[in-house]
């Protein structure tokens, strides 16, 4: 029996963050690791979208997304945090900007 290889098909290019996103992202990260709040995290390179999403437990579903669209770029801003549910946090043209959602708040729960 032959096999056909299958038809060539173009490569559609992935979106993906540099090395300078990495290295902030990843920066904010350590420090909410290091503060016992975050414990994993997972980057997807889409065709759309690159995204880094943030879990408490492994287990579960992300407590945060950062979201690098560039089709968006110059309507809405690249870059995104998103939250539980979907709900988008803060947007904008600029990560650093972006990720000083983290900053401000902990968001904990005040009993």
């Amino acid at each position: 029996m032959v096999f056909d290889p299958p038809p060539a098909s173009p490569r559609t290019p992935i979106v993906f963050f540099e090395r300078r996103e990495l290295n902030l992202i990843l920066r904010i990260y350590g420090q909410m690791v290091a503060a016992g709040e975050w414990r994993d995290y997972a980057i997807d390179g889409l065709k759309e979208m690159a995204v880094f999403s943030v879990f408490r437990r492994a287990s579960e579903a992300p407590i945060y997304r950062i979201e690098k669209r560039p089709a968006l770029a110059r309507a809405q801003g690249a870059w995104a945090v998103v939250g539980q549910g979907g709900v988008i946090l803060r947007r904008g043209r600029e990560l650093d900007q972006v990720l000083k959602v983290f900053d401000r708040a902990r968001f904990r729960v005040i009993e």
